[in-house]
Parts: C-alpha cells; sequence; structure tokens
C-alpha cells in the first residue's frame, strides 16, 4: 500500500489473501476496504478482525488517503461473530483477546469512515457500522443485536453506540428482543444516514467519500475529532473543544487557500497542510 502523497493508482491490494480481505486505493483520495468471505457471511473471525485492524492503522498513516469506505459486498455486510470460535471460550480468555485493542484503529482512525452496507449488519456487523462516521444502507439492508438469543449480550460497543444513535427505547427494543430492523427504520431511528437502491449503496458511498476526500483534509479530522470527544463532553466543554479547533485552521495552508478561492471565484487545491 503505498505511503506518499502521489497519485495511487486504482488497484486491489490484499492485506495477506484474497479470501479475507481487501484494500484498493484510489487516485481520487479514497480507500475501499471489503470484507471478503462470502461464505462465511464475513462473520468476523478472529483473522478478520486482526486484518482490519492491521488495514486500518495502515490507512490512518497514509497521507494519500483522505477516506475511507468500509463494505462487506453486495449481499452481506457482516453477520457478527465468528460463533465457532465463541462456543467453547471461557471469559478469561475472552477478556485475552482484548478485542477493544483489535478495533481501536477503527475507533481513533483520524479519517472519515463511510460504511457502504448492503444485506445483513448483525451483532458484530452492526456494531462495526457503528464505528463509522456514516453509514449508508441498501434497501434490503437489515440491522440488528441479537447477541440475546444466544445468551450474551453486544461486547464491542453494541449497547453504548447504539443508544447513542436511536435513543433508549429504540436501543433496547432491538436489544431486548434481537430483533432486525430494517433499512428505511434504521433510517428513521437515526442508524443509517441515507438508504439507496442495494446496487447504488457502493457508487453513493464512493462518491460520497470522493466528495469529502476533496476537502480540506486537516479540517475534516478536526470536525471528526471535535465531534466524537464532544458528544459526551458537558455542552460548554464541547464548545470550547470547537473553538480551539477553529482557531487552530487558522494556522492551515489550507484555510489561506480556502479563503484565496473563494474570494477569487475559482475551485480551490487543498494539500492538507
Amino acid at each position: 500500500m503505498p505511503h506518499d502523497s502521489s497519485p495511487l493508482p486504482a488497484k486491489t491490494e490484499p492485506s495477506t489473501t484474497e479470501s479475507e480481505l481487501l484494500v484498493e486505493c484510489r487516485q481520487d483520495g479514497v480507500a475501499l476496504v471489503r470484507m471478503n468471505r462470502p461464505k462465511a457471511t464475513n462473520a468476523l473471525s478472529l483473522n478478520l478482525q486482526a486484518l482490519l485492524s492491521q488495514a486500518f492503522t495502515q490507512l490512518a498513516a497514509d497521507p494519500a488517503v483522505r477516506a475511507i469506505v468500509l463494505t462487506g459486498g453486495d449481499k452481506v455486510f457482516a453477520a457478527g461473530g465468528d460463533i465457532k470460535s465463541l462456543e467453547g471460550a471461557g471469559p478469561i480468555e475472552i477478556m485475552q483477546r482484548h478485542t477493544e485493542r483489535v478495533w481501536a484503529p477503527i475507533e481513533r482512525c483520524p479519517k472519515p469512515i463511510i460504511a457502504a452496507v448492503c444485506g445483513y449488519a448483525f451483532g458484530g456487523g452492526a456494531e462495526l457500522a457503528m464505528h463509522c462516521d456514516i453509514i449508508l444502507a441498501g434497501e434490503g439492508a437489515r440491522f440488528s443485536q441479537p447477541e440475546i438469543l444466544i445468551g450474551i449480550m453486544p461486547g464491542i460497543g453494541g449497547t453504548q453506540r447504539l443508544v447513542r444513535a436511536v435513543g433508549k427505547f429504540n436501543a433496547m427494543h432491538m436489544l431486548l428482543t434481537g430483533q432486525a430492523v430494517v433499512a428505511q427504520d434504521a433510517c428513521r431511528m437515526g442508524l443509517v444516514s441515507q438508504v439507496f437502491p442495494d446496487d447504488q449503496v457502493l457508487p453513493e458511498a464512493l462518491k460520497m467519500a470522493a466528495l469529502i476526500a476533496a476537502m480540506p483534509p486537516l479540517a475534516a479530522m478536526q470536525i471528526k475529532e471535535v465531534v466524537l470527544a464532544g458528544v459526551d463532553a458537558p455542552l460548554e466543554t464541547a464548545l470550547m473543544l470547537e473553538r480551539k479547533a477553529n482557531q487552530l485552521l487558522f494556522a492551515t495552508r489550507d484555510q489561506k487557500e480556502g479563503m484565496q478561492a473563494f474570494i477569487e471565484k475559482r475551485k480551490p487545491s487543498f494539500e492538507g497542510r
């Protein structure tokens, strides 16, 4: 995967093997990360989780990448954890897996992430989507946290991110019944940003990512950081974070370029400096 600021050729580079995860870096500053375990409905095996962690670590450090699209394909996003690897596990083993460390590069990625969801996003798949900043869903997409049906509960943020996205009563309904919600209902609840025909989800996600990638990247990263840091902070603290981040951006070349281009009525060229 390239790590310089030169234009990236459109190509596919698997992180290890093509049967698990594909990473494509495009010329428009967008990286496409595709989970690829179709026979296992993209179940989040330990290996696939490790590959996602590695990929997002690399993409976060790549200056040529300005926005990321995460997808599982046109049939399924991810149908949850790999139950076969969990069935015989004890609490100490589960603790020692340190899933929170594996998922940290996704959670802490400074670059905007768009989830393109078609088909099932169940359990860990729904939690993975909620690690992203924008969720675009196909008309046939479905979201659920069905862990209660097998005697456990979400463990990668499902209870906490879901309630923040859709409110207590919608979250409790999903968590306590394990029932799935369709894309349109998920959109009305606030879990999904927009719904498209299934075959348009990935093209629309790539189009949106390209739009974001053309924005000044330092401003995009500051917006993401302040939104996530401020969402659970007292309002006065969050407003202070916002002011400080806004002030900081006035030291960037991109701020000078953006305002000068606006005055000159031309298209700006943002360098991320």
